[in-house]
């Protein structure tokens, strides 16, 4: 440290012991409380990851919480649908609101902004991280106890832009039971360790499926991976969700907060410990 310091490092260019890293945390407006954040991720593609997302916030929202859902999975957004939500987001000089679900759920997603739900969003990576960004600080949230991201599968520019920009107090990781799944949601933990984010937890959906005639588990995908993932890696298993054509039923019918999901229940006493 020089013996002239200021202790104003935004105004020194000296790399000394003294300096401490500026944080990347984006504000949020100034209209929103939100207690909780929690990231909802997966390692690939088409495991449930918003279906997951929206049955916790769900869940949550039935046990007398109010929660929010931000959809940050902006080229592939479903939040809307599952909910049955087809009204546009609305903005004032405050900033943007979101749009409330049957049950009081928060939502906002980029199809909530588009001038039709099926527009393709062909943007580059910067630009997806910063409409989520947006939605953390241009969005009125109000007060919130729990918000559940929905976040795009993979390890990209989005979860880094979230685990970065937002204060995710923990994720909760989805897979299924295929061996593939398996390898590759150990890089979505090994990047949420990395960026000192907490693992709250691992869903494996599609984990079974149950025969209408006998009862009979019937495991489509092969057995289970869920244990043997959370033995390697130290995390908690919070719930195996069955293959229910009722339940694929109720997210296509936008009906989604219709299903008491008792397979979380787990997850929700995590949630609430938090």
């Amino acid at each position: 440290m020089s013996e002239n310091c200021s202790h104003n490092c935004s105004s020194c260019g000296e790399n000394c012991s003294e300096r401490t890293a500026e944080s990347l945390l984006a504000e949020p407006n100034k209209h929103s409380n939100i207690k909780k954040v929690i990231g909802i991720v997966s390692g690939k593609g088409g495991v449930g990851k918003s279906l997951v997302t929206s049955l916790l916030a769900s869940g949550m929202q039935r046990k007398g919480y109010k929660c929010a859902v931000m959809d940050a999975d902006i080229t592939g957004p479903s939040i809307p649908k599952s909910f049955g939500i087809k009204s546009k987001a609305t903005a004032n000089e405050d900033g943007m609101f979101p749009v409330e679900s049957m049950s009081g759920i928060k939502v906002m997603s980029v199809n909530l902004i588009l001038e039709n739900e099926t527009d393709p969003v062909v943007w580059r990576g910067p630009i997806l991280a910063g409409v989520v960004k947006q939605f953390w600080s241009e969005v009125i949230w109000g007060d919130i106890d729990y918000m559940f991201v929905d976040m795009p599968p993979g390890t990209g520019d989005v979860p880094l832009t979230v685990f970065q920009s937002l204060p995710v107090d923990g994720i909760i990781v989805v897979t299924s039971p295929q061996e593939l799944v398996s390898m590759i949601v150990e890089k979505a933990v090994n990047m949420a360790k990395k960026m000192d984010i907490p693992i709250i937890g691992l869903v494996e959906n599609m984990s079974y499926f149950i025969c209408p005639d006998c009862g009979k588990k019937i495991y489509i995908y092969g057995e289970s991976k869920a244990d043997e993932i959370g033995r390697s890696n130290d995390i908690d298993v919070l719930g195996k969700l069955p293959m229910d054509p009722i339940v694929a039923q109720s997210c296509d019918e936008g009906e989604i907060e219709t299903i008491n999901c008792t397979f979380l229940n787990r997850a929700y006493e995590k949630i609430e410990k938090l």
